[in-house]
């Protein structure tokens, strides 16, 4: 996340506390509404503001209301309730319903990155130069930014020929793309992610360039593979990413061999952690990922 939309955030609810949870399964952010609304509105009844609000936008159709989920969260009493949840793109769509002064430099900020994303699709140069210059404020060399940048081409070409050969649906190309992981690391995407601390953040942006290079071999390998056999179908697709990501295993253990030691590791390039992850419940969680992967 960027530091402006960190420090708009921070100004727009004045460091209030906005309950949330992760779910680490959809890899997404869940906060609560009546937090939100509170900081927004100030309301000292923010639960019946809430309410309204809710019987006001059914009544308008709105797709938000679809979108409310619940969870069960903690109380100032210590107890947990279910509340009603959204994710950060509902989060969002709520601020934009709210008439608040609060929320308008947030609105602001939205109006600027639509804006932005309208130019990107007259001069696309503008998205890359915007990419590379994300990466280099993060520390990342010009050589990095170029593989990574290859590598996003690479996956392209990938899920293309996937899409030829009769894979349509997202979660069919997360089932493939964790074939090819599970082959070559021993871990599922999500479980990669857990191993080295992140959660919304790219996983190869946290990769070593070893990391990194095996991840593209195992592609590269599972797309000049499904062009060679024209597997069709979730079943036949899986069988041909399992022997891609098998020769990047294969390139791992030789390598391994040779150094003496894993090319996984914990690592990453966060100069933050999660609040609820506490430095020894974060090494004993790394610790426990690793053996039970026999890394």
């Amino acid at each position: 996340m960027d530091d402006n939309k960190l420090e708009t955030i921070s100004n727009l609810f004045e460091g209030k506390e906005i309950r949330s949870a992760w779910d680490s399964e959809k890899e997404e952010y869940y906060f609560s509404v009546v937090d939100i609304v509170g900081a927004l509105t100030n309301s000292e009844r923010a639960r019946k503001y809430w309410n309204d609000l809710k019987i006001k936008l059914n009544q308008e159709g709105s797709q938000l209301s679809e979108k409310i989920g619940q969870l069960k969260l903690k109380a100032k009493d210590g107890k947990f309730y279910n509340t009603d949840v959204l994710d950060t793109s509902g989060i969002l769509r709520l601020i934009e319903s709210i008439p608040s002064p609060k929320a308008e430099p947030f609105k602001l900020w939205l109006a600027k990155m639509g804006k932005e994303r309208i130019d990107e699709v007259f001069n696309p140069e503008i998205a890359i130069n915007r990419a590379v210059d994300y990466y280099r404020s993060h520390g990342y060399d010009d050589n990095w930014i170029k593989a990574r940048m290859t590598g996003i081409v690479d996956r392209r070409k990938l899920t293309d020929v996937w899409k030829e050969n009769g894979i349509t649906k997202n979660y069919e190309y997360a089932v493939l793309t964790n074939e090819i992981y599970q082959a070559w690391s021993g871990m599922k995407a999500s479980e990669y992610k857990e191993l080295k601390g992140i959660r919304k953040e790219s996983l190869r942006d946290n990769m070593t360039d070893i990391e990194v290079a095996l991840t593209d071999l195992g592609e590269i390998a599972t797309r000049e593979l499904a062009r060679k056999h024209r597997p069709y179908g979730l079943e036949e697709n899986r069988k041909v990413a399992n022997m891609g990501g098998h020769a990047a295993k294969v390139a791992r253990d030789d390598i391994e061999k040779n150094l003496g030691e894993t090319v996984i590791t914990t690592k990453n390039a966060l100069n933050y952690k999660y609040l609820e992850d506490s430095k020894d419940d974060l090494k004993d969680k790394m610790q426990k990922k690793l053996r039970k992967n026999n890394i």
